[in-house]
């Protein structure tokens, strides 16, 4: 059995809470399934915002749902610099003391003080992958990529194991760029 997995580009993204939603979008919003992820559950959205920082803004911000009890916005190092925004790299969920934003909607605007962060590479496993694997939760890792011409050995890795993940490993797009990343690309946990 192989011991890889799909290695994917996540690109600028915000999650957002139900409270934002509706300043965003207009009392009782709900968010828009137009497409699934590979992680149950999680699905790309309709709805759209605009990301505000000091020097500028990004328009066109994809949502991922389902809704989450605090927003956090995802961007790469290269979007947070361009706006202006110090955005630490961190955890999803870890946002104490990160970047603030203001994020426009059709319907309001809402100003975080903190929640946008570069999101740590990481690997979503089952339990059933990580045994294979030898690894467990909060492990960091060192993963091999081969790609044309730029193959790489990515280190700080977070494994995150749960029963309600898919195998995959996400990178943000400054990190898919360097390695030339293409669909159905694979990654394999090694040691050094």
């Amino acid at each position: 059995m192989s011991k890889k997995f799909i290695v994917e580009t996540s690109a600028r993204h915000i999650h957002v809470s139900q409270e934002h939603l509706e300043i965003l979008f207009g009392k009782d919003a709900k968010l828009t399934n137009i497409k699934d992820l590979s992680q149950p559950g999680q699905f790309a959205c309709q709805e759209r915002v605009t990301i505000v920082g000091p020097k500028k803004e990004l328009a066109n911000v994809s949502i991922l749902g389902p809704v989450r009890p605090e927003t956090q916005v995802e961007l790469s190092a290269t979007d947070a610099r361009s706006i202006g925004i110090a955005a630490p790299i961190r955890e999803s969920g870890d946002v104490k003391g990160s970047g603030a934003c203001k994020i426009v909607g059709p319907a309001g605007e809402v100003e975080i003080s903190e929640g946008v962060i570069v999101a740590k590479r990481h690997i979503h496993l089952t339990p059933e992958t990580a045994a294979e694997r030898n690894v467990k939760d909060k492990d960091v890792v060192w993963v091999k990529i081969e790609t044309e011409g730029r193959k790489a050995i990515l280190g700080d890795v977070i494994v995150r194991v749960s029963p309600s993940y898919a195998p995959a490993m996400h990178i943000d797009t400054d990190e898919s760029n360097a390695i030339s990343a293409f669909n159905g690309l694979e990654g394999e946990i090694i040691e050094l």
